[in-house]
């Protein structure tokens, strides 16, 4: 992934993920990432060292808990996409006075579409 430092754009979505490696810090460049229907039971924390990451999805996961506070102080973040994830009330609660960008969540025990 090193080898690809000065990616915009990275699509993964639908790949059975759970955690992505550690390179992904390097992806200084990053501007977008699609993490969509994998599973994800944590939230990839290395994204929020991404200093010009503008877009994260990470719909149709399995997400609990989201670092409020870390993706509040990411300087370029706009779009931060968790619907269709079973996220806790407290980040139901405490996300909307933090936050800049928009951050889109699905009612409360709302389910994902059958494909």
């Amino acid at each position: 992934m090193t080898t690809f430092s000065q990616l915009r754009e990275l699509r993964l979505e639908g790949n059975f993920l759970h955690r992505l490696p550690s390179e992904v810090s390097a992806l200084q460049h990053l501007k977008a990432i699609d993490l969509s229907r994998n599973q994800f039971q944590d939230f990839p924390e290395q994204l929020t060292t991404l200093p010009a990451l503008e877009t994260i999805n990470l719909e149709e996961n399995e997400i609990v808990d989201v670092p409020v506070e870390k993706l509040a102080a990411m300087p370029a973040l706009r779009s931060i996409n968790l619907r269709f994830n079973p996220l806790n009330a407290e980040v139901r609660v405490i996300a909307p006075p933090l936050i800049k960008f928009d951050m889109l969540m699905s009612p409360d025990g709302a389910r994902a579409p059958l494909p």
